[in-house]
Order: C-alpha cells, then sequence, then structure tokens
C-alpha cells in the first residue's frame, strides 16, 4: 500500500502543524492528495501553512486549539462536527523547569498526554480510520509514578518528565488499539518515534547557556522531512494496530522508516489500563 493511494481523498487532522514534523507531515500528505485539517493555536500562523499547502484553495482547514487547556480541547471538539479518517497527535513540548498547564498539570504530561487523550476521547466516534501519536523512544528512559505524574511531591527533573509523556504516549496507543479490536472496531491506533530532529522543540529560553547537546544537534540531527517519514509510514503504511515506526539507521534515530520495538515498560498492560483510568479522571471523560 503506498501513501498517495491511502491518503488521496482523506480527512487527516494534525496537531501542531504549524512547524517542525507536524508541518512536514503535512506538507507531505497534501501532496498526496489529502485533506488536512490543522489544529493549532496560532491559527494565523496556521492560515499561512494551509495556504501553502498543496491543493486547491479552501481544501485545508485551520481550527484553534490550545492542548495546555482542556477547555480549549472540548471547544475544539465540539466544534468539528465532520469526518476524520485519520487523527494525527503530534504536538509536543519539553520543558527542563517546571510549568503547569491551565488545568494545573505538569505541562509535558499534559500537552503530550492528557490534551492529546482528551482529543482523541471526544473525536473517536468520527474517526474512520487511524490514530496516530508521535511518541518517542525517549521512553525508554521513563520511571513513571502514576501517584504522582503533576510532579508536586517529587523534585522536578524536566527529562524524566518528557521520558515519561512519551512513554505515556505509547501506553495510551496500545490500550486504545486493544479498546478498539475488543468493540469490533476497525479503527487502528499506532505510534511513531521521528528520530532525532532539528524543531523548535529543542529551542532554550533566552539566557541559557549553550552545552555539548546544543552544539551537537545541528550535526547529527535530521530535517523534519525525514523526521516525517516514520508519521507518513503509521498514517498510510499497511500495518496492523498497535505498531511503533521509526527510522531505520543509527540505532532508530535517523533516516527512512521501519517498524521497531519499545521498553518492556511500555508493553505493560496493567501500567496501561492504570494510566488509562487515571487519565479518564484527570480529564474527565469516559471512553467506552
Amino acid at each position: 500500500m503506498t501513501t498517495q493511494e491511502s491518503v488521496r481523498g482523506r480527512t487527516v487532522m494534525i496537531t501542531g502543524a504549524t512547524s517542525g514534523i507536524g508541518r512536514a507531515t503535512a506538507v507531505a500528505l497534501a501532496d498526496r492528495g489529502a485533506r488536512i485539517v490543522l489544529a493549532v493555536r496560532d491559527t494565523v500562523k496556521g492560515e499561512r501553512v494551509a495556504a501553502a499547502l498543496p491543493g486547491a484553495e479552501g481544501t485545508h482547514l485551520v481550527r484553534e486549539l490550545d492542548l495546555a487547556d482542556l477547555g480549549s480541547v472540548r471547544r475544539f471538539a465540539a466544534g468539528f462536527a465532520g469526518p476524520v479518517d485519520v487523527l494525527v497527535n503530534n504536538a509536543g513540548v519539553s520543558a527542563q523547569r517546571l510549568q503547569r498547564t491551565v488545568d494545573g498539570h505538569e505541562l509535558q504530561f499534559g500537552v503530550n498526554h492528557l490534551g492529546h487523550f482528551l482529543l482523541t476521547a471526544l473525536l473517536l466516534p468520527q474517526i474512520a480510520g487511524r490514530v496516530v501519536t508521535v511518541a518517542s523512544q525517549a521512553e525508554r528512559m521513563a520511571r513513571p509514578d502514576l501517584d504522582d505524574v503533576d510532579w508536586r511531591r517529587r523534585p522536578f527533573d524536566g527529562s524524566r518528565a518528557y521520558a515519561d509523556s512519551k512513554l505515556a504516549n505509547l501506553l495510551f496507543t496500545m490500550e486504545l488499539d486493544r479498546r478498539l479490536r475488543a468493540s469490533g472496531s476497525p479503527v487502528r491506533a499506532l505510534a511513531a518515534h521521528p528520530g532525532l530532529v532539528v524543531t523548535a522543540i529543542y529551542d532554550h529560553p533566552a539566557g541559557h547557556r549553550p552545552g555539548v547537546w546544543d552544539r551537537l544537534l545541528p550535526m547529527v540531527g535530521q530535517e523534519p522531512e525525514a523526521g516525517a517519514l516514520p508519521v507518513l509510514l503509521a498514517v498510510a503504511g499497511d500495518l496492523p494496530g498497535g505498531t511503533f515506526t521509526g527510522p531505520r539507521h543509527l540505532m532508530h534515530m535517523r533516516g527512512g522508516a521501519t517498524v521497531i520495538g519499545r521498553s518492556a515498560r511500555a508493553k505493560d498492560v496493567e501500567l496501561a489500563a492504570s494510566l488509562w483510568t487515571l487519565s479518564e479522571q484527570q480529564t474527565d471523560v469516559r471512553v467506552g
């Protein structure tokens, strides 16, 4: 199954589609005939991106969505009535200092996981094909504490919090796909690891003193167009639900796209079920 054959005429909704991997994914899919819904915080920027996408004028839509505000997620879902063939949960943040969402959740867990959990739950009756969530091999460094996901008791560790949020993406994908199969739904849930990509997620606040990693990243990281390849494979490849895709080379950090493995923790069905229950409680939504 080729990407072009599987997406032409389909509606693909992408969060965080104004830059980086999200934008590269939108361009590639629009070029293959898909209709893109850009779910973005900055609609002015979103309109500029949409206008530059391949396709006839008016083909692509821009809708406001702030994943750091669960109220915004609810308004977005309530205001979108059309069918969605593929939902790509792409938007993400990385933060080295403790920050909170509008609802008081740790920013990375709140945006990377909870916002997408709620968005998927609310749109699920409208989704016909796939839910693809952008995760990361950073999940292998995760050590989740479901009793303190918002880092209210523990000393904050930004890198660990990011890894925990990426593990949550994989656990969510696994549990969502299990539930979809149990219900007899044709919808599949997959996850994608884009590899090491030079994007705005690595930007630092003013006053940051560059370290060794900051100097190495531009040399070893790949462009967003390459990072989008595993996402495109998850969107359009002939793959079963629950699949995790990533780059082919350099320990799955760059180059091409293939099916990759995940940590034992990311396969823990009990942990996935517990996270699901917690996520329902924290977003005040019941799925299924």
